[in-house]
């Protein structure tokens, strides 16, 4: 997804740092979560005494780390699949999203219909209850 980090990065500029509070307040994060995402290895900023500074290149993976959590992906899976583009380059990353993107697709799908399925039990349920009141 490295085609969508340039978009994604509003109001930054490539030689634009921000600092810890800026970022946690830009993503909408608790400081406790960036510094974890940093613990796991899915950031890595700049370090400068004990202040923090994040780049372009950290924006953008914070960009794609919500977005894979939005979309119901671990926090090993998007590091692996971060990892990828770092060792073998754009070409493989973008295939190991596909299988990830066809895997989850697949997943939400289900439970989408299972939800469905629960939304139509219940409201039958509800239904018959009102009928047993009127």
């Amino acid at each position: 997804m490295k085609i969508l980090d340039r978009r994604s990065m509003s109001k930054t500029s490539d030689d634009t740092r921000i600092n810890f509070k800026e970022m946690c307040a830009r993503f909408d994060v608790t400081p406790r979560t960036l510094r974890y995402y940093e613990y796991i290895e899915l950031l890595s900023p700049e370090k400068e005494g004990r202040s923090r500074f994040y780049g372009p290149r950290e924006l953008a993976r914070m960009v794609l780390i919500l977005r894979g959590r939005r979309f119901g992906f671990s926090l090993e899976e998007i590091r692996q699949w971060l990892e990828i583009y770092e060792t073998e380059g754009t070409q493989v990353q973008l295939k190991a999203w596909m299988k990830l993107a066809d895997r989850q697709l697949e997943a939400l799908k289900s439970q989408q219909e299972e939800l469905s399925e629960s939304i139509r039990e219940l409201q039958e349920l509800r239904d018959n209850t009102a009928d047993l009141i009127d």
